[in-house]
């Protein structure tokens, strides 16, 4: 039976990765923080402290794969329907006739991937609230679609 001091320190280092709203990385570096503080003392906060980890190091890899589907796509619709003249005799930049039909492929995707981030992002947000109301009643958690990095 694990204690409240655990409880509420391995609930804290799920909670810590919300952190990224306030400082940029702060979803990795306070739950690393707080789980080596205490891994080798807890056997309850070193599950919960892996589990945050490899949650928030899956939703990056998850991002960075979906920011390397839309960004080249968002790119080249742009580039695609730019006017060279604008860009080499220094006219003015306006984009006329936006050519949707020869691009609706493309940009369903790069859309559906921006939604995807979107629809992650929270997801993310109720997980850990989630991960963290089970782990104050002393449960253990596992968070799906999280690949275990850290063993």
């Amino acid at each position: 039976m694990e204690t409240t001091s655990e409880k509420n320190t391995a609930t804290f280092t799920h909670l810590s990765t919300l952190s990224q709203y306030i400082i940029p990385f702060g979803n990795y570096i306070f739950p690393i923080l707080i789980w080596t503080s205490y891994k080798d003392k807890s056997e309850f906060v070193n599950h919960h402290g892996k589990q945050a980890l490899n949650f928030q190091l899956s939703l990056l890899l998850y991002t960075l794969i979906l920011a390397l589907i839309a960004i080249p796509i968002f790119i080249i619709v742009f580039l695609q329907n730019l006017p060279m003249e604008a860009v080499f005799n220094d006219e003015d930049f306006v984009i006329r006739n936006f050519n949707f039909q020869g691009n609706i492929g493309l940009l369903t995707i790069g859309a559906t991937a921006v939604v995807l981030f979107g629809l992650l992002k929270v997801l993310e947000f109720f997980l850990v609230i989630y991960a963290s109301i089970k782990t104050s009643n002393g449960e253990y958690y596992k968070y799906p679609l999280t690949i275990p990095f850290i063993k």
